[in-house]
């Protein structure tokens, strides 16, 4: 098992920037895949962005493509999420998980941190 904690959520005008990062203990970080997704107020959870396990793939959902960016080090054992141009409809709770394989469904995702909230104001 992987244990995740995620940080770096906030209150945030629309157009601004911010970096999530998730922190791992438990199991080699690197045997992981990490994703990121997110799930807003009355929506299912939805994928974000994922990395494999050597920064080798990174995949990202359309609506973030150009402005998130998804990065991570092995030996600091962290993932992280660079948004940029944030959007109102960015609001919303941030997960990171970890999966054995590169996959973007919530459901191929068996470790989960507790989520941060970020918020866009118009």
């Amino acid at each position: 098992q992987v244990q995740l904690v995620e940080s770096g959520g906030g209150l945030v005008q629309a157009g601004a920037s911010l970096t999530l990062s998730c922190a791992a203990s438990g199991r080699t970080f690197s045997d992981y895949a990490m994703g990121w997704f997110r799930q807003a107020p009355g929506k299912e959870r939805e994928f974000v962005a994922v990395i494999g396990r050597y920064f080798d793939n990174t995949y990202y959902t359309d609506s973030v493509k150009g402005r998130f960016t998804i990065s991570r080090d092995n030996a600091k054992n962290t993932v992280w999420l660079q948004m940029n141009s944030l959007k109102p409809e960015d609001t919303a709770v941030y997960y990171c998980a970890a999966s054995r394989f590169l996959r973007t469904e919530v459901s191929d995702y068996d470790m989960w941190g507790q989520g941060t909230q970020v918020t866009v104001a118009s």
